[in-house]
């Protein structure tokens, strides 16, 4: 089985050597921002597995202490024998670098803000229909998993996740219905598949092509981050189960708005699998709402790596215009019911490429690829969406992707 990559190729280097006070339970580390300013950045930390337990408290140089997290690996790492440590950096310059202690123990993690409802993240279920993610009281994430209902197939043909704003008032994703039904919320498919003896479009979910939720992997919820992976199968035609996937959602608590990551690996059931589209079809999306598509769409414009496009214009993949191919990242500013919200999309290098990007005004984007799966090569992406009220600059975007792709090491 291939992997595409390890964060571990991200710098951030196994702790394998260092001393533990077996009393205090303290692990001494020191972060380098490398060549970026850092300011609310996630840091994660790979520390043997079972060396450490309960909750954490992370302290600087300074004294300030800040709440950390341990979780297993994430779906990207996929290491043996590692659990990770995670905690938000408040700021770091450039060049600098800090040493900090984590410390663990058996207390409950202590609370960090005066505000209830936001003392950390949990999980709860809705039986057959729907998982949230909350922060204190505050909604964050659903993830949507209905069984396939052929009374109601459009409603039930595909898993995918809503996202809230981060006042935890609305849901900014689009469900089932609207303008292109199809279009769900954060979602994943491919609209050309083919594969020995059938095919399918996973994006529409024509015939017998749907995405079918198998179970819950894992799940995690604490102070820094709520994380969970789900087991999904993808059906073609003739029925059958052509492919397996691992998707994996994580949400950082994050002062300002909503950093979530998407990982997932997907993988054969047997023979070659062939995904391709079209920019518009296929790859990993956001859907805004409804409401963007029946308001004024002219509120809409992108962010892009050249500057701030003119409300109403979109630039979308075609062959021969490498422009709209491989953008490190894109960003949707966007209004429902009077409010201004950015979507920002973080693709990373290590994602298959080309990467074919699409933009709607009615509020969908995202890229797309072609890749060939087969039992020696999984299919293994992961892509960040930053969701904050009101605009952003290009300097602002190009820090969230730095923290992504060249985060700060960590020995």
């Amino acid at each position: 089985m291939t992997r595409l990559f390890s964060r571990t190729a991200l710098a951030i280097t196994l702790l394998a050597g260092l001393s533990v006070d077996a009393a205090e339970q303290t692990h001494t580390f020191t972060v380098k921002a490398g060549d970026h300013d850092r300011r609310n950045t996630p840091v994660t930390v790979l520390v043997p597995v079972g060396r450490y337990s309960g909750s954490a408290v992370v302290t600087d140089a300074d004294g300030n202490r800040m709440p950390a997290q341990l979780t297993t690996p994430s779906l990207p790492n996929e290491l043996d024998g590692v659990s990770e440590l995670h905690f938000v950096l408040p700021s770091l310059k450039k060049g600098q670098s800090m040493e900090m202690t984590a410390v663990f123990s058996g207390d409950p993690p202590p609370v960090f803000s005066d505000d209830p409802s936001t003392d950390g993240f949990g999980w709860k279920d809705t039986p057959g229909k729907h998982r949230e993610l909350s922060l204190g009281s505050k909604p964050v994430l659903r993830y949507m998993y209905e069984p396939l209902d052929e009374a109601r197939r459009d409603e039930t043909y595909k898993v995918f996740h809503h996202l809230y704003n981060p006042a935890g008032t609305r849901l900014v994703t689009k469900g089932h219905g609207g303008k292109f039904t199809h279009h769900r919320g954060i979602f994943f498919g491919f609209n050309r598949v083919s594969y020995e003896g059938g095919g399918a479009d996973t994006w529409h979910c024509r015939g017998d092509a749907h995405l079918s939720h198998e179970g819950f992997v894992e799940a995690h919820a604490g102070p820094v981050l709520g994380r969970h992976r789900v087991a999904v199968d993808w059906h073609g035609s003739p029925k059958r189960v052509f492919a397996k996937e691992l998707r994996e959602l994580t949400v950082y608590r994050m002062p300002g708005g909503h950093l979530v990551e998407f990982a997932s690996r997907l993988s054969t059931t047997g023979g070659k699998v062939k995904l391709d589209g079209d920019p518009q079809h296929a790859g990993f999306q956001f859907r805004a709402a409804q409401e963007v598509a029946a308001g004024d769409q002219n509120s809409t414009y992108y962010l892009r790596t050249d500057g701030k496009g003119a409300p109403g214009e979109t630039r979308n993949w075609s062959r021969g215009n490498d422009e709209c191919a491989d953008r490190p990242w894109n960003a949707m500013s966007f209004v429902i019911d009077g409010d201004r919200y950015t979507a920002v999309y973080l693709d990373s290098p290590n994602n298959p490429k080309e990467a074919r990007y699409s933009e709607r005004t009615y509020g969908r984007f995202g890229s797309y690829f072609e890749y060939e799966l087969d039992e020696e090569k999984d299919l293994v992406v992961n892509y960040r969406i930053w969701l904050q009220e009101g605009e952003m600059t290009v300097d602002q975007v190009a820090a969230l992707w730095a923290d992504f792709v060249e985060p700060p090491t960590v020995k």
